[in-house]
């Protein structure tokens, strides 16, 4: 019998039925398509042996002077700088206070439980204290007390209890000293948005798709923001203040607030998000409050003084200033390219672009009814600007355009919205690609990802769970880094396995092609054997191996049987071999139309397919 070459188109196109994309690829998972064919992607490791506490949202890769390239991590209990490979706290700390004599109390003997009094301690659960200058007391030694402590329980507004991991002797006793130091960190934010009852109810309200926000203030999910200035580093929580790192004292050295800097003058008190305009150097505030107000005008954009972030106040003799946007109700977030700076709000697009004296800025209205998933969902690309909106994809690059997408209602009939601020863009350059990561709709956490690879105008996805995404940032990095839901930070594309656990373990990839028959599906096929075309040239494993399985049936969404002699499923057909060669697959499969399955689920073993050829013939009506 002839042989038949298998070609198919390369991504994966969800738009129409299985049988109406015959000649394309249908599903996959962990795959990517390069230069027209498909390939498992690569695997990923650990960076360092140690979890970071909280759920890191937010990533940024910067350079000191001294050449530390350091990456932000901020979470929402936590505000860390990695360093190669060791996590460096610089929370900033919101209170520091000596606490009155003997403010320690134990409790039932034989734990290491402890209340402490504060007067209006301002604690919340699970926030973080330090304490210093405390004496031993009831068997807690003071390498027991003095340390960073987790908050556990709120007494009430002046006590709350902690556990030292210590052993107390008796119980209920009162101690300490009269030397007790506290540094209370930031309060801890939420980890998950917390659903009201209607429209607008919470801050954010007005561009979840509709969906109430938390009634009560504080009811969304902490996001962090960062930008560098200099070798130093600006940061603040959407709608919160502005703190800044200063990294000639070193990565020991916490973040403080922007506005306690000497110099410092009318400094945002809150702000949406903060970024450096890198051309000019003018710091710039998204959604902050106006001049000698407290309260956030959420179109407001203010910016300091150039080559100062401490000076906010306009004066003929510098350039800080402020401009409000004439669209929409609030800024969603703000991404900066070479050229300009681009702010979204709920259904806008401007362009922010630096003009010199006497204005400094100007805005530009670049598109109405142009609506953003989520703060990170968009992304810079070698100048070309993508997003995630509300139902679609879109790109910028002077103009703003849909991008036609295969697996768009595949990816937005799947989606939990009410979570959107989780969303995330990434890109990996090394492939082409722009990554978006977002939760379905039955998940409360990040848990899919759709890739577009803008080379070759290609789709395709899968299953990951990833809550930020550091690209190589100009070859500083070997590898990009992205943080996970299991509080450890890894390199992407990093070897071949899931070095989520030790040993590692595999990663588990396929991808399957719509049906296809013969004669449009007027006659049977009947396939005797399959030749496979298959590169192993990266693999670690002594025998790699790859799974094919052909499915058979004979009308859409029908299987009739299973087996390898049934004429209708084979299941285990397993292709193995070193030399980037495989042999022929024998098997007797008969339907009207079929498809194809490539899989793999072992240790050390990275594929690449070709172009496979099938045996077949036609085998009459039926």
């Amino acid at each position: 019998m002839p042989l038949t070459k298998l070609q198919f188109r390369p991504g994966l196109n969800r738009e129409g039925t299985n049988y109406s994309n015959e000649g394309g690829w249908y599903d996959g998972d962990k795959v990517r398509f390069r230069s027209g064919f498909v390939e498992r992607i690569g695997g990923w490791a650990k960076v360092g042996a140690s979890a970071f506490k909280g759920t890191c949202r937010k990533l940024h890769d910067f350079v000191t002077l001294s050449s530390e390239n350091l990456l932000f991590m901020g979470t929402n209990t936590k505000v860390y700088l990695e360093d190669s490979g060791v996590l460096n706290d610089i929370t900033p700390i919101r209170r520091t206070v000596t606490l009155g004599a003997n403010p320690i109390t134990t409790q039932s003997a034989g734990t290491g439980i402890i209340r402490v009094t504060d007067t209006g301690h301002g604690a919340t659960l699970g926030d973080f204290v330090t304490f210093s200058g405390a004496t031993a007391v009831d068997g807690l030694t003071t390498g027991n007390l003095n340390k960073e402590q987790e908050v556990t329980a709120i007494i009430d507004a002046n006590i709350y209890q902690v556990d030292t991991g210590g052993t107390c002797s008796s119980g209920s006793t009162a101690g300490g000293g009269s030397s007790v130091e506290a540094a209370y960190q930031i309060n801890i934010g939420l980890n998950t948005t917390i659903l009201g009852p209607g429209w607008g109810a919470g801050t954010w309200g007005r561009f979840t798709w509709g969906s109430g926000a938390g009634s009560l203030a504080g009811q969304t999910l902490r996001l962090w923001f960062a930008d560098d200035f200099g070798e130093d580093l600006l940061m603040n929580i959407a709608d919160s203040q502005i703190y800044y790192w200063d990294a000639s004292s070193g990565v020991s050295n916490r973040a403080v607030t922007l506005s306690s800097l000497a110099g410092a003058s009318n400094v945002p008190t809150v702000a949406r998000k903060v970024l450096v305009s890198e051309v000019d150097r003018h710091v710039l505030c998204f959604g902050a409050n106006p001049l000698g107000e407290t309260a956030q005008d959420p179109l407001l954009i203010r910016w300091s003084s150039q080559e100062s972030p401490t000076d906010w106040t306009p004066t003929a003799t510098n350039t800080a200033g402020d401009l409000r946007l004439s669209q929409g109700s609030e800024i969603v977030t703000a991404l900066r390219t070479s050229r300009q700076i681009l702010i979204w709000t709920d259904h806008s697009l401007h362009s922010l672009q630096f003009l010199g004296p006497p204005f400094t800025f100007g805005t530009a209205l670049l598109g109405d009814n142009i609506r953003i998933a989520g703060p990170n969902t968009a992304i810079s690309v070698n100048d070309v600007v993508f997003w995630m909106g509300q139902e679609n994809f879109y790109m910028y690059d002077g103009r703003i355009q849909p991008i036609p997408c295969t697996v768009r209602q595949y990816v937005f009939n799947d989606l939990n919205r009410n979570q959107s601020f989780k969303f995330h863009a990434g890109s990996l350059a090394s492939q082409s690609e722009v990554w978006w990561y977002y939760c379905s709709e039955s998940s409360e956490e990040i848990d899919r990802y759709v890739i577009y690879n803008y080379l070759e105008q290609t789709w395709y996805y899968g299953t990951l769970a990833r809550t930020a995404w550091n690209d190589r940032a100009a070859g500083q990095r070997s590898y990009p880094q992205a943080a996970s839901v299991d509080q450890y930070l890894y390199d992407q594309e990093f070897g071949l396995d899931d070095g989520s656990t030790s040993p590692a373990t595999p990663v588990d990839a396929f991808v399957q092609s719509s049906d296809f028959d013969i004669g449009d599906g007027d006659q049977f096929m009947f396939i005797r054997r399959i030749i496979p075309d298959l590169n192993f040239s990266t693999s670690t494993a002594a025998a790699p191996e790859v799974e094919f399985t052909m499915t058979a049936r004979n009308y859409n969404g029908n299987v009739t049987g299973q087996g390898t002699d049934s004429g209708d499923v084979i299941r285990s057909s397993v292709v193995s071999g070193q030399d980037n060669y495989t042999n022929q697959l024998f098997m007797r499969l008969r339907g009207r139309q079929m498809n194809l399955k490539v899989s793999s689920d072992t240790t050390g073993v990275k594929w690449r397919l070709g172009s496979p050829r099938l045996e077949m013939r036609p085998d009459g009506r039926r």
